[in-house]
């Protein structure tokens, strides 16, 4: 996708073509979208004045393999939460962020003797935990006042004391990028920030957009089978009106994304302001998604969905990762944070 078109040609996977040509070839890979993650330290973090090459990276990447940026989105939003805390990888890591809460279920943080923290319990929705290296991982503290607090920290996966659940991981959709819950048992651990820093700062809501970017890779994906379709016979009103309708919805999560990028970059997106660009970002582009499957599907019918691997991939992939976005309730959480401004937005 072309949000900008300055980058940089040192790297072979700077080039645009490059870049969605080694996507491509992951396939639905998840070892090769792993491998792929290591040729892109050239890609910006957010807020360092390139975030539009950050979000165009990752939805070339989309449009071409999901699993690729599925994988890349994580790995790059796991670099830019270290190096905001003043930390760093090495080149040879692969990371992930594990952060989901689920009922039932609950991850602790425990300080031992010499300073250092142990995690026990359960942790969900730990994609690729039994592929990567390390992971950032939030777990409950209870420091002195008594009062429980999520906290960041950074996890070698390879260490003993992990157990990966990747049995309970039945998607048709990025069927290889398993997130199953993963059990931790006296692991240790090394804090990332203090309590509550996850959620409280900038990035957390820059890295909700950075999802959002590969979610309008994906519907870019699915919205050039449309466009080569009305090239290879001549469309009829019925098809005209379809990629009409996807060209509106694409342009608009577009000019959201890169509105969301400048925003970023000018320092206007920390704190409540960016949760709310985020929260506005990642409804437009996850209703951007369900309208252009809708419109594809409705103009094309079921052949792609049956004959057309790539395009039937993609479908699956896609309607699993945008449900990140969770519909009506991520809508009303919106909601809820216009009625507390005093005054109509608009």
């Amino acid at each position: 996708m072309k949000l900008e078109s300055n980058l940089r040609n040192a790297d072979p996977l700077r080039d645009r073509n490059d870049l969605a040509a080694a996507a491509g070839a992951v396939n639905g890979d998840a070892r090769r979208a792993v491998a792929l993650t290591s040729r892109l330290a050239f890609v910006p973090r957010p807020g360092e004045g390139r975030t539009t090459q950050l979000f165009d990276t990752l939805s070339t990447l989309a449009a071409a393999d999901l699993t690729a940026a599925r994988v890349a989105e994580a790995h790059l939003d796991a670099l830019a939460i270290l190096e905001q805390a003043g930390d760093g990888a090495r080149p040879d890591q692969t990371w992930g962020v594990f952060a989901a809460e689920s009922s039932g279920t609950a991850l602790t943080a425990t300080r031992v003797s010499g300073g250092g923290w142990r995690l026990n319990g359960t942790k969900p929705w730990c994609s690729l935990a039994g592929l990567l290296s390390h992971a950032l991982v939030t777990a409950h503290v209870t420091p002195s006042d008594g009062e429980a607090r999520r906290r960041l920290f950074a996890v070698d996966l390879r260490q003993i004391g992990i157990s990966v659940h990747d049995e309970s991981w039945v998607a048709r959709g990025l069927a290889q990028v398993a997130s199953g819950p993963v059990d931790f048992s006296n692991v240790v651990a090394d804090p990332i920030g203090g309590d509550g820093w996850y959620l409280q700062r900038s990035g957390f809501a820059w890295g909700g957009i950075g999802v959002a970017a590969v979610w309008w890779g994906g519907a870019v994906g699915m919205a050039r089978t449309l466009y080569a379709s009305t090239q290879d016979r001549t469309p009829d009103q019925i098809a005209l009106a379809h990629l009409g309708a996807v060209d509106v919805a694409i342009s608009a999560s577009q000019a959201s994304l890169a509105t969301a990028a400048t925003a970023i970059d000018a320092g206007e997106a920390d704190g409540p302001a960016g949760s709310l660009l985020a929260a506005r970002v990642r409804g437009i582009v996850a209703r951007t998604v369900d309208e252009v499957i809708f419109h594809i599907g409705h103009a094309l019918g079921p052949a792609p969905l049956a004959l057309d691997a790539r395009h039937a991939q993609r479908v699956a992939d896609l309607q699993l990762y945008v449900r990140q976005h969770h519909a009506e309730r991520d809508d009303a959480a919106l909601g809820r944070i216009l009625t507390t401004r005093g005054s109509a937005p608009w």
